[in-house]
């Protein structure tokens, strides 16, 4: 019989606060060409236009786009189920998709949709989130969200990114206490989507990462997660691989 050819996985791309798919588009078109290659990315603009001033308006052009709103706590939102609903509908049209891959509030919704899935109580209609790609994420703060989100493990394959000035990093490695253990990496920056650099190899380590994926959807690689040769860093939850850049 012949080799099993290994297939790109394919993520649903969700992009950060006002902002945009297009934006997003060309945030994770600074990684490696030898990454890019392994991946099959479809982005989508989110469902309401942006109500107020983007932060990346010196940076990108509008149009700018949200997911849902929420007040200054974080803790109420509005249009959540339409969010929800939207996303399920562009997933149906666009997919089937293997995973999600978000920044910032689409990191956010990303990570929250595959817990909110596993309950019966979004994503529905399509077939169950199989592995993450999470960049500057958190959980969700409304505590009836959270609850369903976040009250049983995940355990499907994910990789986190952690931004070291990150104003978000307390609550991304919050969210690694969620996860069945989740592939961290470390990079110097703040809330945006890093660089993948050939000198530090963190490029190879995504690739190890993409290669975990790749064995698991051809059913080839057991729980699919892939595992870097690093230590484990003790400030990290119990589980979680760690990786500096």
């Amino acid at each position: 019989m012949g080799s099993v050819v290994a297939r790109k996985p394919r993520f649903l791309c969700l992009h950060g606060f006002r902002t945009s798919a297009e934006i997003m588009r060309l945030q994770i078109g600074k990684w490696p060409q030898c990454v890019l290659e392994k991946l099959d990315l479809v982005f989508i603009d989110a469902p309401f236009p942006a109500e107020g001033k983007s932060d990346v308006e010196s940076i990108f052009p509008p149009p700018y786009y949200e997911w849902f709103q929420f007040n200054k706590e974080f803790t109420e939102y509005r249009n959540f189920d339409e969010c929800l609903a939207y996303i399920e509908e562009q997933m149906i049209k666009l997919g089937p998709f293997d995973g999600l891959m978000g920044f910032s509030q689409g990191a956010i919704l990303s990570a929250g949709l595959v817990g909110l899935q596993a309950k019966g109580l979004a994503l529905t209609r399509v077939p169950e989130v199989k592995c993450l790609i999470i960049i500057g994420g958190a959980k969700f703060a409304n505590p009836t969200v959270a609850e369903n989100a976040y009250s049983s493990t995940i355990k499907v394959p994910s990789l986190h990114f952690l931004g070291e000035t990150d104003f978000l990093r307390p609550y991304g490695t919050e969210l690694l206490q969620s996860f069945l253990d989740p592939v961290v990496i470390h990079h110097p920056k703040g809330h945006t989507v890093p660089r993948l650099l050939s000198y530090d190899k963190s490029d190879e380590r995504v690739l190890d990462f993409i290669e975990g994926l790749q064995k698991l959807l051809t059913g080839g690689g057991g729980s699919g997660t892939a595992r870097f040769s690093v230590n484990i860093n003790s400030n990290m939850t119990a589980g979680a691989v760690a990786v500096e850049l």
